[in-house]
């Protein structure tokens, strides 16, 4: 199964000094006004963007990067210890090799979290900021309240250990049918929309771009380390679900920058995986009994994911940030594919408010 381009979308690989990315663009009819760069999400790559990408004005020239170990870019291990960080520098490295000073940043999923690592990092080089259904500024699992409360010193269920083991074998096997619930269709189906029937004419593209998802060790999923803490393992130091175990990723200090740039908060009411109850959080599968040995709320809350970011958004707002929260009712995980125009919409006049 192929990654197709849409017609008017084209593919390069772009040398940095970091690894060869590949970049997918959408060309603006002239010199362009503005250039907006998509960063995709997990077990995705960037061609879940180019539908968006083409229905941005003429004027906007649209990016879109295929992160280490996704899509069509190089293959490197990821230093989970960094947080989402190899893989911001990795974008900021394309967009230095490109020449571009500053952008307008897409992020969705866990490319939420590599944008926000991004503006924490080097806020001037986002003149406005996207999130797509981000992951939690606290990462994703192992956390309590609306401070980001570690459950756990070491971050306990979750990382690479959570993964569903035959979702990645057959993620490895290149698996196509919709035969099982852990095959990768199956899985968009039911985790990155909440409108499966209407994703005909592009479903083999986007189960295509999930099964670009390399599992190589120190890519997808990453490695565990025991735990004495229920569910008994912890995240590794290597890999991608590692990268937003609590330990290692917190990006709520974006809230304290100097400078902020406008940021919008687009998310789907249906969301299966980002919620304040994701069946993708090992404590929520263990409070539904799931995973057996549930030690109770008061020792293995799930994660308010959500209202962690809620609360993180209000105090960029409160030190003098613009945050416009938009929740899409009938949305799911992928906004940008379950409301297009709606979303195509809330980007353009984002990107035209500066």
């Amino acid at each position: 199964m192929s990654l197709t381009l849409l017609p008017g979308i084209v593919a390069r690989t772009v040398p940095t000094a970091r690894l060869s990315a590949n970049l997918l663009e959408r060309p603006a009819a002239g010199e362009p006004s503005k250039t907006v760069v998509f960063v995709h999400g997990n077990v995705s790559s960037s061609h879940f963007y180019q539908p968006t990408m083409l229905a941005l004005p003429a004027d906007v020239r649209a990016l879109a990067i295929d992160l280490r170990g996704f899509g069509d870019s190089e293959t490197l291990p990821v230093d989970a210890t960094r947080g989402l960080r190899d893989y911001a520098d990795d974008v900021r490295s394309v967009l230095d090799a490109l020449g571009l000073d500053a952008v307008h940043l897409v992020g969705w999923s866990m490319g939420g979290g590599v944008a926000m690592t991004l503006l924490l990092d080097t806020p001037e080089r986002v003149t406005t900021l996207t999130l797509e259904a981000p992951v939690s500024p606290y990462g994703f699992g192992g956390t309590h309240g609306a401070d980001g409360i570690r459950n756990d010193a070491d971050g306990a269920g979750t990382g690479g250990g959570g993964a569903n083991p035959d979702f990645v074998a057959r993620l490895n096997a290149g698996d196509t049918s919709a035969d099982e619930q852990t095959s990768p269709r199956s899985v968009f189906r039911a985790a990155y929309t909440a409108k499966p029937d209407a994703h005909a004419e592009f479903e083999d593209l986007w189960v295509a771009s999930m099964l670009s998802t390399k599992t190589d060790p120190g890519n997808y999923p990453g490695d565990s380390v025991p735990s004495d803490n229920w569910p008994g393992f912890a995240a590794g130091t290597t890999g991608v679900l590692n990268t937003m175990a609590p330990q290692y990723f917190d990006v709520s200090g974006i809230a304290d920058l100097a400078a902020k740039p406008p940021i919008l908060w687009i998310h789907g009411e249906q969301d299966a995986i980002v919620s304040d109850g994701s069946f993708f959080d090992l404590n929520m599968l263990g409070k539904v009994g799931v995973v057996p040995g549930w030690p109770g709320d008061d020792v293995a809350p799930p994660q308010p994911m959500k209202v962690q970011t809620r609360a993180v958004f209000d105090r960029y707002r409160a030190n003098g940030g613009s945050v416009r929260e938009v929740a899409l009712p009938a949305a799911g995980h992928a906004p940008h594919l379950d409301e297009p125009e709606t979303f195509v919409a809330e980007l353009v006049q984002q990107i035209r408010s500066v």
